[in-house]
């Protein structure tokens, strides 16, 4: 739990996957960036990436260094390339507002027909 804006929130990442609670495959890592495969993936191909540190989100970049976001998106870019080259097409996506329901930054980079949520 973190306090954002004078309300406790929950960050999945940083409360689980960051911190080691939630065990992750990885996909790519840096100094500042964790690129892995969702835990409970909605698409056939579903990697996350997020920032190491806590950034809210792609609109309110909190206190991020300078720097952050440019080697962010190059970890997505990376990733990305490397669906697209798999599998023939790739999204990327990020939520903002009621649509993000951990206030961490965080990009997902999918492949295929969505999975049903039942």
């Amino acid at each position: 739990m973190f306090l954002h804006h004078g309300a406790v929130t929950s960050d999945f990442y940083c409360d689980e996957v960051l911190s080691g609670k939630t065990p992750v495959e990885v996909v790519r890592e840096t100094e500042s960036v964790l690129a892995y495969h969702h835990t409970r993936p909605f698409w056939p191909v579903h990697i996350v990436v997020v920032p190491k540190r806590h950034v809210p989100s792609l609109t309110d970049l909190g206190d991020a260094p300078e720097g952050l976001l440019g080697e962010l998106m190059e970890v997505v870019r990376s990733v990305a390339r490397e669906v697209e080259g798999a599998h023939g097409a790739a999204r990327v996506l990020t939520n903002l507002g009621e649509y993000q329901d951990s206030k961490h930054l965080h990009f997902h980079v999918n492949s295929g027909a969505a999975r049903d949520a039942s």
